[in-house]
């Protein structure tokens, strides 16, 4: 039965599974935490690691090739072409807007011109379940969208420009959508040679000539083949993406999303730990003369130790399993909320590698923080257990230094197993030093309640009493309730800033129409058409082509961006090729930050630079800056800086041009229409068609509906963060009702005493409501600082957004807190009311 140094691991555990309780009265709180944040790390891993693993064994057919090179506004030449065939099997196409036209319906679309060849990769699945590539002829694949908005049927026919279209088949899954980006209209795929039948293209159209290329020898290296392109073809403004980065856009939000996980889970963690804490000492507080009778039968330390050990383990791995089980079943719930924005599996996902990583947390964090109260009973005799209510047992420096080896090897792991350590680092030292900053105000408020005057009141002089005692958990009490307020905060902020943004960035009021490729000789036809309905509408028309820019700086000393290592962070405008325009006057919604505008009417070649982006790259008033518009290099003199409103939705360009740098090269119209608020839904059917009819090659986009897929998107990555935000509260919960559990043990004794003396139930309610409500009301302020500090690293680091708080939402979860604190108390305090004094004197 036992081994030389005492109980052997057998015996041990058949004393503690006599103990345990089936549905382990006494370790809930720990359970619970354990459940928590293991379910959250479960469930934030496996759907990371299911997206990440889709992107990086879906990149070709998710780009729909090896490599794809994009320009503006022309088509590759065949020099270019016999370039990339060099490397594999090629197919291009054409990317655009257009007007889709019925009988008595328009609709604006996003065009997509293929070849033959296409797909490189993957199939087109058809709604009716058939596997096809490319249209033949005048045949059109269509979105279910463009079929409704034409009022169509498969079979039926519809117009895109000059020519006419048959619907020949809906889209059910399109392979490379993701890598299309944010859609200005529903798809309609095509023959690749029916926009130039369609009279779409012509000199000046705004379009996209896409090129992949499946490569002949898969282990080419996709980089180092855009280098070489880029080294023959110095100026031809290639923009690249790969296989390995198929959809940018879409990496650069997962990684987002899973830096903000990660947070959470981590944060989940912290919290659960502090209520892991709490409830094991809450739970071997019960069983204080439990393991003294044992003592006194000849237990020895490592006795007790290897007893509530096995006790505490059994409940942390039944809480890990629960975990990661819902971790995994949850996982489909969180995918579906990402459903359209990343490419998610559907059905339940098992990713060991995340699973394995959630469990070993959920097993640390329970041993760093169950290790204090446990070794701190081990090492006192009998006699101080037993007297340990009226006496408190005073700290053991072994357990400290096995909680702080715990909470090491947790930190360790976050640091080996994160790919951002940076970030996991800033975090952890931030919860540490919130811990410390916690257990400072603990002694704090102690020392201040205990030097203040008494107050005449009886129960505040005795909540205040209860603050500083001897053996007060005023420490423990002021941990929990500050992270578990803290929480509340952080949601609240979280949740309120995205909704901030969501106002913000997707304007309320916008300009009804964007319409693109009218003809320079056509505008006042344009605008004529428009006011024959409207009379009162808003027309602004401007020139726009599009450019990359080649070099900037001091004359004679210029950079050439094709010799840049790596873009300056914030000079975006150095990527690809940009929209451009030009103008003798400044545009609306802009200001100068430095330089002068332009004479009307100059023959010098000028250019006016976004001032931020300006700031990224460098340049300054008086620098160069050389573009390539349709393969031709022009140059200008930086003649200002300007800030843009960008949130006006209207015509916002970084480079406004001179006339006398740009207007001679091949290029159209863009405008806004504005219409009156109350404009008739059928004078706008009618417009539409006009339209399509005097402006075949022109292009109309529908604000409204772009504004309202923008709102879902964000109210998607709202949902989510909510979604993810919400573990951390109910860690928070946990916590604070463990906190409540933990401190009402240490009550009993106290509250019996005053009972025989003749305090009421009321009083002794209103004494414990009194001490909650002054210790959670001096932690609303720090709660509000961590709460917020922890969401603006969220908004403005991780998601890139404006720290847009609704901060009467926050205050008013924070007062929700402190409402559910009080609550909690109250809760709490109602089974020491129904406490009997001479059966709890005699347990004491």
């Amino acid at each position: 039965m036992s081994d030389a140094t005492g109980l052997s691991w057998g015996a041990a555990w058949k004393i503690a599974r006599r103990d345990l309780n089936a549905r382990f009265r006494g370790l809930r709180l720990l359970l619970v935490c354990i459940f928590l944040g293991t379910a959250a790390l479960a469930a934030i891993g496996t759907l990371t690691a299911a997206i990440e693993r889709e992107l990086a064994a879906s990149g070709q057919e998710l780009l729909g090739g090896d490599l794809e090179i994009e320009v503006w506004q022309r088509d590759l030449s065949a020099e270019e072409q016999a370039a990339l065939g060099e490397y594999g099997v090629i197919s291009g196409g054409y990317r655009l807007q257009a007007m889709a036209s019925a009988t008595d319906a328009a609709a604006p679309v996003e065009l997509k011109a293929v070849d033959d060849k296409w797909p490189l990769y993957g199939t087109l699945d058809l709604s009716e379940g058939r596997a096809t590539g490319a249209p033949n002829g005048t045949d059109a694949w269509l979105a279910q969208g463009a079929i409704d908005r034409l009022g169509i049927a498969v079979g039926d026919t519809f117009s895109v420009g000059t020519v006419t279209l048959t619907a020949a088949g809906i889209i059910a899954n399109e392979p490379d959508r993701l890598s299309e980006g944010f859609q200005l209209g529903p798809t309609v795929i095509v023959a690749k040679d029916i926009p130039m039948k369609a009279g779409l293209i012509q000199p000046g159209s705004l379009y996209q000539s896409k090129y992949r290329v499946a490569f002949e020898n898969p282990g080419q290296d996709p980089e180092a083949i855009e280098e070489a392109l880029t080294e023959a073809f110095p100026n031809a403004g290639f923009d690249f993406r790969n296989r390995d980065r198929a959809s940018p856009g879409a990496d650069r939000f997962v990684r987002q999303m899973s830096d903000f996980l990660t947070l959470v889970g981590l944060a989940a963690l912290v919290i659960a730990g502090i209520g892991i804490a709490g409830g094991v000492s809450s739970y071997l507080d019960a069983r204080r003369n439990g393991i003294a009778t044992l003592k006194v039968l000849g237990a020895s330390s490592r006795d007790i130790v290897r007893i509530y050990a096995l006790q505490i383990a059994v409940a942390a791995a039944v809480g890990s399993a629960a975990g990661l089980a819902v971790g995994i079943l949850v996982t489909p719930l969180l995918g579906a909320a990402l459903e359209g924005l990343l490419p998610v599996e559907s059905g339940f996902v098992i990713e060991p590698a995340p699973l394995l990583l959630a469990g070993a947390y959920g097993l640390l964090v329970a041993f760093a923080f169950a290790a204090a109260p446990l070794l701190r009973a081990r090492s006192f005799p009998a006699m101080a257990l037993m007297r340990s209510r009226v006496v408190p047992l005073a700290r053991d420096r072994r357990a400290i230094l096995a909680t702080a080896a715990g909470i090491a090897a947790i930190c360790a792991l976050a640091l080996i197993t994160t790919d951002q350590p940076q970030l996991s680092a800033g975090f952890l030292a931030g919860a540490g030093g919130a811990l410390i900053v916690l257990a400072g105000l603990g002694l704090v408020m102690r020392t201040i309640a205990r030097r203040i005057p008494r107050p005449s009141n009886p129960l505040l002089r005795s909540a205040l009493s209860n603050i500083h005692r001897p053996g007060a958990p005023t420490g423990a009490l002021v941990t929990a309730l500050g992270f578990g307020l803290a929480a509340f905060v952080l949601l609240a902020a979280i949740q309120s800033a995205i909704d901030g943004n969501i106002q913000s960035r997707v304007p309320q009021e916008a300009p009804d129409y964007f319409v693109l490729d009218i003809p320079r000789d056509g505008q006042d036809r344009f605008a004529g058409l428009i006011a024959e309905r409207f009379p009162e509408a808003s027309v602004r028309a401007v020139p726009t082509m599009r450019g990359a820019v080649l070099a900037y700086g001091p004359q004679g000393d210029m950079i050439r961006v094709a010799d840049l290592e790596e873009i300056p962070d914030g000079a975006w405008a150095l990527r690809g090729e940009r929209g451009l325009t030009y103008s003798d006057t400044l545009p609306p919604g802009n200001s100068l930050t430095d330089g002068e505008w332009w004479d009307s009417g100059t023959d010098d070649a000028f250019v006016s630079i976004d001032a931020d982006f300006a700031e990224a790259a460098g340049i300054e008033v008086g620098n160069m800056l050389t573009v390539g518009i349709l393969g031709v290099e022009r140059t200008a003199r930086v003649a200002n800086l300007r800030t843009i409103d960008w949130e006006s939705m209207g015509f916002n360009y970084a480079l406004v041009f001179s006339e006398a740098a740009i207007a001679d090269a091949p290029h159209n119209l863009a405008a806004t229409v504005d219409l009156p608020d109350d404009a008739d839904s059928a004078l706008r059917g009618e417009l539409l068609r006009a339209l399509v009819r005097d402006f075949p090659s022109s292009s109309v986009i529908e604000v409204g509906e772009v504004l309202r897929e923008a709102r879902t998107i964000l109210e998607q990555v709202g949902l989510a963060t909510l979604s993810a935000a919400a573990v951390a509260v109910l860690a928070g919960l946990a916590v604070l009702m463990g906190a409540i559990a933990a401190a009402r043990a240490a009550r009993m004794y106290d509250t019996v005493v005053l009972r025989v003396l003749g305090a009421s139930r009321r009083q002794i309610l209103a004494m414990q409501l009194a001490e909650y409500g002054l210790i959670a009301l001096a932690l609303a302020l720090v709660a509000l600082a961590l709460g917020s500090a922890l969401g603006w690293v969220i908004i403005t680091q991780l998601f890139e957004f404006d720290w847009l708080p609704d901060w009467g939402e926050v205050f008013a979860v924070l007062g929700l807190g402190l409402v559910m604190v009080l609550a909690f108390a109250l809760g709490g305090s109602l089974p020491l009311l129904r406490a009997k004094p001479a059966q709890a004197l005699r347990e004491l």
